[in-house]
């Protein structure tokens, strides 16, 4: 059959365009998932931005130069050669932006199995797991909206504020939190939050952004980015979701010693240019949600870690329906616009 894919130039994100190509017959073990829903958010453009560095381009295939940004969704399962995988299943996980995609079946259980096509094996193994909705409560008692935008973005929220917490906040009294308006960073103000009081949280936005940021009351302040250069010089986490080299320089320079850990975890500003002359205070660390989930996997076990992670999830989840507005596009046509 005849499936389509949605490309862009790694080179030039602008440059779209989409590919059909044809599938062979599936083999035994393996599964054909029509996509249905999927969420576009700055999460996704993180993936193309950093697409060779972090190996995204890698978990679907595209012709030489393009690449097949990654998106978290919806799919139901339009064919299956799989022993008790039957085909109209409803699935949540990884996917590319495409009409369908094959995945070869390994581990199925209750709660769902492991895409083991050869060339995902050496990637991160939190991107080829693919959740049954029927089994999980969570799908049950949230949107699908909600999950779609916010679930794989709070898990990297989640575990920000764990690193923070297990660290004492490196001694800091503050964490500064950049794109304070992105979905990541507004789950790690909520998980800081939700502590009650460890540590002021701060949210850097424009001014575009500032009455929304504002009104979610997530911040105990709220800074324009022009403010920077004024902020109180006080003990301090710098978490960058904002991947704006002007931004972290401001932030750097202002703070200097006063900065006990500053780290990445985004590119939300993803067009902004590169900097990569040294700055003043702590040398900034790359965040890379993988290496925390296989860490804490290790210390907690799956169990542990979802008994952990759950109501944490299920509390801004529930908080995100209040005020969340989500746009939807369907087609070729709305799909390159967006």
């Amino acid at each position: 059959m005849d499936v389509l894919d949605f490309q862009v130039r790694k080179d030039d994100l602008r440059t779209t365009a989409w590919v059909s190509t044809t599938l062979p017959a599936l083999a035994e073990g393996q599964a054909l998932l029509k996509v249905g829903k999927f969420a576009l958010t700055a999460n996704n453009i993180t993936y193309a931005a950093v697409g060779d560095m972090a190996r995204y381009w890698q978990f679907f295939s595209a012709v030489e130069g393009w690449g097949r940004i990654p998106v978290w969704g919806f799919a139901e399962v339009a064919q299956s050669k799989v022993e008790g995988l039957a085909v109209g299943e409803r699935l949540y996980g990884y996917f590319p932006m495409s009409s369908h995609l094959v995945v070869s079946v390994d581990r199925l259980s209750d709660r769902g199995f492991v895409d083991a096509t050869p060339h995902r094996a050496s990637l991160p193994p939190v991107y080829n797991q693919y959740i049954r909705v029927a089994a999980d409560a969570s799908f049950a008692a949230l949107s699908e909206d909600v999950q779609a935008i916010f679930r794989p973005l709070f898990m990297t929220s989640f575990l920000i504020d764990d690193v923070l917490a297990d660290s004492a906040f490196f001694g800091a009294d503050s964490v500064i939190l950049s794109s304070a308006s992105s979905k990541t960073s507004l789950g790690t103000a909520f998980a800081l939050a939700r502590r009650g009081g460890v540590v002021e949280i701060v949210g850097l936005t424009s001014p575009a952004n500032l009455d929304f940021v504002k009104s979610l009351g997530l911040y105990d302040r709220v800074l324009l980015y022009s403010d920077i250069k004024s902020m109180p010089v006080t003990p301090s986490v710098f978490v960058d979701i904002a991947g704006d080299s002007v931004v972290r320089r401001a932030v750097h320079e202002r703070l200097t010693d006063a900065l006990t850990y500053s780290c990445g975890v985004g590119f939300t500003h993803w067009d902004v240019a590169r900097d990569t002359d040294p700055l003043p205070g702590p040398a900034p660390a790359m965040f890379f949600a993988p290496d925390v989930i296989r860490k804490r996997n290790q210390d907690w076990g799956p169990a542990g870690f979802d008994q952990r992670y759950a109501p944490v999830w299920a509390d801004f989840a529930r908080f995100a329906e209040g005020w969340l507005d989500v746009v939807t596009s369907a087609g070729q046509a709305q799909i390159d616009s967006a």
